[in-house]
């Protein structure tokens, strides 16, 4: 039996080890290019019901939406956020 794969999930949702890597990746972000808390959950929100969200990656542009939206000086390639 194969998995089942949530095609409208964050990468933190399908796996402990997807969770672990995204962590990884926004703690190297400097304190003060990081997104705070609660605007990158909104964030997060957004993509979350957008249609381009595929395992957690953006369709648009093929980003992982956890990394770019922890980013303070991104933006959604939807103009979305």
């Amino acid at each position: 039996m194969s998995e089942k794969i949530c095609k409208r999930c964050l990468l933190r949702d399908l796996s402990v080890k997807d969770r672990e890597n995204i962590e990884k990746y926004i703690s190297v972000i400097k304190k003060e290019d990081r997104t705070p808390d609660e605007l990158y959950q909104k964030r997060l929100g957004i993509c979350l019901e957008c249609d381009r969200l595929e395992e957690g990656t953006c369709l648009s542009c093929g980003c992982y939406v956890e990394f770019r939206a922890a980013l303070r000086s991104s933006a959604c390639p939807k103009k979305k956020w």
